[in-house]
């Protein structure tokens, strides 16, 4: 497979926000929520990790499901887009297979289809906040990558690529990472780039280091997002926020079974902060992030039994078309 070039893909203006481009602040209920995947997206890593083949799975189950939801097309990013947060010896050694991939091998399908994950992910973004309310890119594998390394499953870093774009064209952002683990690779280019001041960012990992506890959890969410309404205006920032399934109770990485979340918590997880993010006209872009349980034949239908409550919760906060959708209120 041949490197995808900035000559070959052309200008990917729709990648990304216009400069000048205004904002309806104002919002009517939307009937579908955008999805942006492309079947580019899903290869067999041929390695522990599913997620390198669940958009396509993913997918499948919404549509299944009768969810309401739209797939919308978008240009994969170049080596040259993602060397805006990655060093670019090492974006073109992994691309062209001098160096191993976050899935610990060399294979270029997998490798290139990351160009379309990190694609899809700030496509999305932009959606979130030209529609004011909501964008979903199915993808994972993002918040392992650091500046000039891969790791755990994460070859480039998606939502640090989409916050460039941000920064870019003058958009306020913050991160919401609710994949169990540390999002350390989104911190190392953060750190790297000097954006200390410019990303907030909340993970997981580190910021919930005791185990799951609804009332901290909610408290600590509720802070972080009013924070950074506070300090923004609506119609020009978007959160970024992953819905990992790896933060449940029986997930084989993750917190274990006395300080992992639940079926029903996840749901709760989910829908607080998509309601706050409605309520205070914050829009959201979210993914998959992690999500390793396995059934007896060796799929992952209670992963996607998981990514699918995320997006039932999407649908009933944000869809008015409520008919479609199976979302369990309490």
């Amino acid at each position: 497979m041949q490197l995808l070039s900035e000559a070959r893909l052309g200008k990917t203006a729709g990648l990304f926000l216009c400069s000048g481009q205004t904002i309806e602040e104002e919002s009517e209920p939307m009937q579908t929520i955008p999805v942006f995947f492309s079947p580019e997206m899903s290869v067999d890593s041929q390695g522990y990790s599913p997620s390198a083949s669940k958009p396509e799975k993913v997918v499948a189950d919404w549509n299944n499901a009768g969810l309401a939801i739209h797939i919308r097309s978008f240009m994969p990013a170049t080596a040259d887009h993602l060397s805006e947060v990655h060093d670019r010896d090492h974006v073109l050694d992994v691309l062209e297979g001098r160096e191993s991939n976050g899935h610990g091998n060399q294979i270029l399908e997998v490798s290139q289809s990351c160009l379309w994950t990190a694609g899809s992910f700030v496509a999305a973004t932009h959606e979130a906040i030209k529609n004011g309310q909501v964008g979903c890119s199915p993808t994972s594998g993002f918040h392992h990558a650091g500046y000039d390394h891969c790791g755990g499953f994460c070859t480039f870093n998606g939502l640090m690529f989409a916050a460039q774009k941000m920064i870019a064209n003058d958009v306020a952002f913050a991160i919401v990472d609710c994949d169990r683990h540390f999002g350390d690779g989104t911190q190392d280019i953060i750190e790297r780039l000097h954006l200390e001041d410019r990303v907030p960012h909340w993970t997981y990992g580190r910021d919930v280091p005791s185990g799951y506890h609804w009332t901290n959890f909610e408290t600590q969410i509720r802070q972080f997002i009013n924070s950074f309404a506070k300090q923004t205006e609506p119609g020009g920032r978007v959160l970024l926020y992953q819905a990992g399934a790896d933060v449940h109770v029986n997930d084989p990485l993750g917190p274990g079974p006395t300080k992992g979340m639940t079926d029903d918590d996840m749901r709760q997880r989910d829908r607080l902060i998509f309601t706050l993010c409605r309520d205070l006209r914050i829009p959201v872009v979210w993914n998959l992030a992690g999500g390793y349980q396995r059934d007896q034949h060796g799929g992952i239908s209670k992963v996607l039994e998981l990514h699918r409550a995320t997006m039932e919760e999407c649908v009933a906060c944000f869809s008015e078309i409520t008919g479609l959708t199976n979302a369990q209120h309490s």
